[in-house]
């Protein structure tokens, strides 16, 4: 009885270990549970290392955009510059862009689908995003080719671009190949590519594949008038690609707006099938940001430290 004990407290590990561990929990609990349990943990908490990765893309999908700009403003403002990948959709104010690239020095993965951002808002950020290795900007209507320039000329070090859309927002827009040359022209590291649902024509994708040498992934569902089936020197030049589409069996996944490649098994690849398992894993990022649950109700309440956000109680 009198000895003493074996193991050391929680509460007593320094704050940049306990917020380490906390990155394994998910974001409802990191933001409304730990602070409550002590003052060691709400100081752990509220340090960088728990917010070098923010995913709140599924839950960004039901909320208002007054409270996901406020939601990011503490997320990031809680990262400190060290921010590395940021995840989330529907972003509608200049303003927020303008905060996400103002504290993008450490940002490596980035994905804002479905955002209301315009070719000229692109040009006053791009610059900021020079360390960017992966981008989401599908479904995002009000940008074009300038904006993809842009990108290219600004991100260097560019590996993974998603620039999917919605089969109803192209359904009636003819052939343009502008966006396959702007990347052709200036993003030569691309190793993986998303483009479903793009008009684009073959002559653009070959633009692609001559310029784009280290290509390993190319998602062309839905490019209807793509047909690489005689193009033999692409295919011997990348022996090694695998190319989704451009040809879908059945209806559109689900609703269109998934990102799950989960499932691949009826669609026509170009050279190979690709294995059902396997799809694009950001290069820099080494785990998966807990998501919210769609039913959480979201708000803020007087309180809590840092503006914490506040769920209902589990039954």
């Amino acid at each position: 009885m009198g000895e003493a004990c074996e193991f050391r407290s929680w509460d007593e590990l320094i704050p940049d270990a306990l917020g380490v561990i906390f990155t394994n929990l998910s974001l409802q609990e990191r933001v409304t549970v730990i602070p409550r349990v002590c003052k060691s943990w709400g100081k752990a908490v509220s340090g960088p290392y728990c917010w070098q990765e923010i995913d709140i893309e599924e839950w960004s999908n039901h909320c208002q955009a007054d409270k996901l700009d406020q939601m990011l403003h503490m997320l990031i403002n809680k990262s400190c510059g060290s921010l590395r990948k940021l995840c989330v959709s529907g972003l509608q104010s200049e303003s927020i862009f303008t905060f996400i690239a103002e504290n993008a020095g450490s940002l490596r993965s980035l994905r804002l689908p479905r955002s209301n951002m315009s070719d000229l808002v692109v040009e006053q950020i791009a610059g900021k995003f020079s360390m960017i290795t992966f981008l989401d900007v599908s479904y995002c209507i009000k940008i074009g080719a300038s904006a993809i320039e842009m990108i290219g000329m600004n991100c260097k070090m560019l590996e993974g671009l998603c620039r999917n859309m919605h089969p109803l927002d192209t359904a009636d827009k003819p052939l343009q190949d502008d966006e396959a040359y702007a990347i052709a022209a200036t993003m030569p590291k691309l190793k993986h590519l998303e483009m479903a649902y793009q008009r684009i024509s073959t002559l653009g994708v070959v633009r692609i594949f001559s310029n784009c040498p280290k290509l390993e992934f190319l998602d062309l569902r839905g490019c209807w008038s793509v047909n690489l089936d005689n193009n033999v020197s692409t295919k011997q030049g990348f022996p090694k690609l695998r190319v989704l589409g451009p040809y879908v069996l059945g209806a559109y996944e689900s609703d269109g707006w998934d990102d799950d490649f989960s499932d691949v098994s009826d669609e026509f690849l170009a050279w190979d099938f690709v294995d059902g398992n396997e799809y694009y894993v950001d290069y820099d990022s080494d785990g998966y940001e807990g998501r919210i649950e769609d039913e959480l109700e979201f708000g803020f309440y007087q309180g809590i430290e840092d503006a914490a956000m506040y769920w209902p109680p589990s039954p």
